[in-house]
């Protein structure tokens, strides 16, 4: 068990279980001499490293400790981190990291720079192997803010916590009182590098919250818990959801809970995960509406495709399938952000978006909820790229565009009568969820109150879903 004290060794014992931290490592030192370095105490060479659980599960933590050389990272502060990653490939745990550093230690020069790297390439190695997590509590910027990216989820400190490339002051126009571009808020709401943001005991427990959700490694099959929920409850309201699709999310899981990640960033689409049957499943949802928790409209969006939120999801997909999460979308979309702005990438974001959702091989469950309307549809899950199931509640409109502007390009110079005539019928053939089920695009019409019962009956059915690809490497897109 660790005997030390420091700040850095508080956090972990705060994150982990009671009693459950053993420290491995505690005697490293640096060995540099460069800058009379030797003459410096480094105890553990500035971070604690070592392994524990949450909720009964193993995991491996490092902790950066700030009252040594400011945290900053060496040859064996480096070392130390590479190890704990090397423990948790063979054993197929999650590392954790707590950030609190100055960055590159000046004083080792070109050791601490390899440093930098010998930790970057792990990351990679274990990117999609093992779950990785980092929480930044202090300082976080220039090389060192590529270990967050680098990992799946990143948790930031509210107030206190800083990160960046280039501090807000360096940007050319900018200063901190300005633009703290290195805050929580802006890199949560801007950049979505930050997955929660929450005070630093609230971090604690969304980290063991996210934790038990998540499996430890990639061979590990889906999480599970026994479910304490009647599976076929009947969610009443759901239908006044439409909007706000993380309550309608929150109304279908196991006991009303949804973990939301990247909460502050692309509002207009929602990501997260829930449980269904005590099976952990990831969440993609478009949203029009955000609802604060007074119950009052906060936010507005378009029923559109924007490149944020594209962006946002596809990242999420890769995550779920990488890991053999299920994924179940929620569908209310008629077509692309247009703004000069939004069109320079927008075709590129939505591509990988579709990419996405088509690559994964895992259960997918698509259910239209609002409007599903032209290719934007087709890029959300839709059944021509790969979902398995879809379903749709019975107002839902599937169909290739707006019934009331496809009756006026094709009935172009008719009367008002004609075209209010045309489109009803156009709706009622071409742009209605029994018109799709006719068709076979659409599997099941629900009742929006009965979606948690389909749902969870969907993926039980799919629980042993097989699917094969052709031979290669990685894709590309």
């Amino acid at each position: 068990m660790s005997t030390t004290s420091s700040l850095a060794s508080k956090r972990i014992e705060s994150l982990l279980d009671e009693n459950s931290f053993v420290e491995i490592g505690a005697l490293v030192t640096a060995r540099a001499t460069d800058f009379n370095l030797k003459q410096t105490e480094t105890p553990s060479d500035g971070v604690v490293t070592g392994y524990g659980v949450i909720n009964g599960n193993l995991v491996y933590v490092y902790s950066q400790d700030v009252s040594v050389l400011n945290g900053s990272v060496g040859e064996m502060h480096a070392r130390k981190i590479t190890n704990l990653y090397d423990l948790a490939m063979k054993t197929g745990a999650p590392v954790i990291g707590l950030i609190d550093s100055a960055g590159l230690r000046l004083q080792e020069a070109t050791d601490a720079l390899n440093a930098f790297g010998e930790i970057y390439l792990k990351q990679t190695l274990a990117s999609g192997v093992i779950p990785q997590i980092t929480a930044i509590f202090g300082s976080c910027g220039g090389g060192l803010a590529l270990i967050p990216t680098l990992t799946d989820f990143t948790f930031m400190e509210s107030s206190k916590a800083k990160l960046f490339v280039n501090s807000p002051n360096a940007l050319d126009g900018n200063n901190v009182s300005k633009c703290d571009s290195a805050s929580a808020a802006f890199q949560s709401s801007e950049s979505g590098i930050v997955d929660v943001v929450a005070d630093e005991a609230a971090i604690y427990a969304k980290i063991r919250e996210l934790v038990s959700l998540l499996p430890g490694n990639n061979e590990d099959g889906a999480s599970y818990e026994e479910c304490t929920d009647d599976l076929n409850r009947v969610c009443a309201d759901l239908a006044n959801c439409v909007g706000d699709t993380s309550i309608a999310l929150s109304t279908i899981a196991d006991n009303n809970v949804f973990f939301e990640v990247k909460e502050n960033y692309a509002k207009d689409m929602v990501t997260g995960f829930i449980r269904l049957n005590g099976m952990t499943v990831g969440c993609v949802a478009n949203r029009t509406e955000v609802y604060s928790a007074e119950g009052e409209v906060t936010d507005r969006f378009d029923a559109v495709l924007s490149v944020n939120g594209c962006e946002k999801a596809a990242d999420f997909i890769m995550f779920c399938d990488a890991f053999d999460i299920p994924v179940l979308s929620l569908t209310n979309v008629k077509g692309y952000e247009a703004t000069m702005c939004s069109e320079k990438r927008i075709a590129k974001a939505v591509a990988k978006l579709t990419y996405a959702f088509a690559n994964a091989t895992v259960p997918k469950v698509n259910v239209v909820i609002g409007k599903a309307l032209g290719s934007a549809y087709v890029a959300m899950n839709s059944k021509a790229i790969g979902a398995d199931i879809t379903i749709a509640w019975p107002d839902a409109e599937i169909g290739s565009m707006d019934a009331n502007l496809a009756a006026k390009i094709m009935y172009e110079g008719q009367g008002a009568d004609v075209i209010k005539e045309k489109a009803a019928e156009y709706a009622a053939f071409q742009t209605s969820a029994a018109g799709a089920a006719k068709r076979g695009y659409v599997d099941q019409i629900i009742d929006a109150s009965d979606t948690r019962k389909y749902v969870i009956g969907a993926f039980e059915m799919l629980f042993t879903k097989r699917e094969d690809r052709p031979s290669k490497k990685h894709g590309t897109v």
